[in-house]
């Protein structure tokens, strides 16, 4: 099964996926272990794992944490940043590890990339009886900087058809299949760090903007930068967590 084009453009803005992308919270994580009856040495997947931001996070808790990424390049950080004995190659649709192995399974801000209703059924495969999915978005309020409203329309104007946005929702999928429970949302929001620096990086690993042209691309980036260091960026900003959560029947 092939990744979806725009998913394959976070290979080439990795870094700055790295370094842009808010890090998860001690109270994000707290309560996603509260909410889904996690202990330290609770094993974990951690889906569509990226770079390893959320699959740091949880390991700090003292989770148990398996990370499948299919991708290379990414994959290759989350090795550096994990260790090899804790990462695996494959697909959401297809994962490589035997039935009933973990007691939760993570998707952060990954799910719509998913052929959904196959990856509920390898999710309900290798989940542990009442095991758990948390399908989670990490979304940036940046509207207390003064290029706020400027920079949304900006990055919305450019957005081309779009599965997070333009699909079928996540909790859809989980009500169609018949085997999860009735999917609920968990909101935390936290202050971190900001700065103009981090903005940029944030833009330049959004999927869509990844996949522009190099010319358009390298406009785009200078336009963000023009309108971040011409404005002013509060030193921290809110992040809101959003866990959606349901378990398997």
């Amino acid at each position: 099964m092939s990744l979806h084009p725009l998913a394959e453009e976070f290979v080439s803005v990795a870094d700055s996926y790295e370094r842009g992308r808010p890090d998860y919270t001690p109270a994000a994580i707290g309560a996603l272990m509260a909410e889904l009856r996690l202990h330290p040495g609770s094993p974990v997947l951690d889906l569509a794992a990226g770079t390893g931001k959320l699959t740091r996070a949880l390991l700090g808790a003292g989770l148990d944490v398996l990370a499948v990424e299919p991708q290379d390049a990414l994959r290759d950080r989350l090795v550096a940043n994990v260790g090899l004995e804790r990462v695996r190659d494959g697909l959401a649709e297809a994962i490589p590890l035997p039935a009933q192995a973990v007691d939760a399974v993570t998707v952060a801000d990954a799910f719509h990339w998913f052929d959904q209703a196959t990856a509920l059924e390898e999710i309900g495969r290798v989940l542990r009886p009442r095991g758990a999915l948390a399908v989670i978005a990490s979304i940036p309020d940046w509207s207390g900087a003064s290029w706020a409203h400027e920079l949304g329309s900006l990055i919305a104007e450019l957005r081309p058809e779009h599965p997070g946005f333009d699909g079928a929702p996540w909790q859809e999928a989980v009500r169609s299949s018949r085997r999860w429970s009735a999917p609920r949302e968990v909101r935390v929001t936290s202050s971190l760090a900001a700065d103009p620096e981090r903005i940029v990086d944030h833009v330049t690993s959004v999927s869509w903007v990844a996949a522009l042209p190099e010319d358009e691309r390298a406009e785009t980036i200078a336009q963000v930068r023009e309108l971040v260091d011409g404005g002013e960026t509060p030193s921290e900003m809110p992040v809101h967590f959003v866990l959606g959560l349901t378990e398997l029947l």
